[in-house]
């Protein structure tokens, strides 16, 4: 009985070990493409694995594994999805980085190329330094400071609209000065 379950357990690793090596780029490119970093990307995919590991037991009742991985990717992407909406509604952002985004996008290149990431922020840095105060000050406080537009709002007494609007006043000015930078 034992041998028989050894087996059966033998085979379900031997299956996920195969799915998994034919599967993780197609998984992959489908969580970039849906926005993700890489390092979330893998770190989503390693999710799915392990807790397709867990249940190696009920493995053998699956017969499609590769749209079984595909449907648990799907779950998380929603899920993640919905914790951003949550954090956005209550006011929160993972501020330097959609900031950087926007930046970037603007400029026309992609903001998932890392190398692209990297040059981009030293060029910020410095066209930062140039922004208009009130500006300026919108996107310190955000990028570096990791304020949101409510905590910005209350504690400068200005409107949550007026603070956003100088933050799209601020992202047209740096990406302006991208474009300068990537021309010269």
């Amino acid at each position: 009985m034992d041998q028989k379950k050894n087996l059966k357990q033998h085979e379900s690793k031997e299956r996920l070990s195969r799915a998994y090596e034919s599967e993780k780029p197609r998984l992959m490119a489908r969580i970039r493409a849906a926005g993700k970093s890489l390092e979330e990307t893998e770190d989503l995919i390693h999710d799915v694995y392990t807790e397709t590991w867990g249940r190696l037991d009920r493995l053998n009742s699956i017969i499609n594994l590769p749209a079984w991985l595909n449907s648990l990717v799907t779950r998380r992407l929603i899920d993640a999805w919905r914790h951003d909406k949550v954090k956005q509604y209550a006011g929160e952002t993972d501020v330097a980085e959609e900031t950087i985004r926007e930046v970037i996008t603007g400029v026309g290149l992609n903001p998932l190329d890392g190398y692209v990431r990297r040059c981009m922020v030293e060029a910020l840095d410095s066209a930062i330094k140039t922004l208009p105060e009130k500006q300026r000050k919108v996107v310190e406080a955000q990028v570096f400071g990791g304020m949101t537009f409510k905590e910005l709002a209350e504690s400068t007494g200005e409107s949550i609209d007026t603070l956003k609007a100088r933050k799209r006043y601020a992202v047209e000015n740096l990406s302006k000065a991208l474009k300068h930078w990537i021309e010269n």
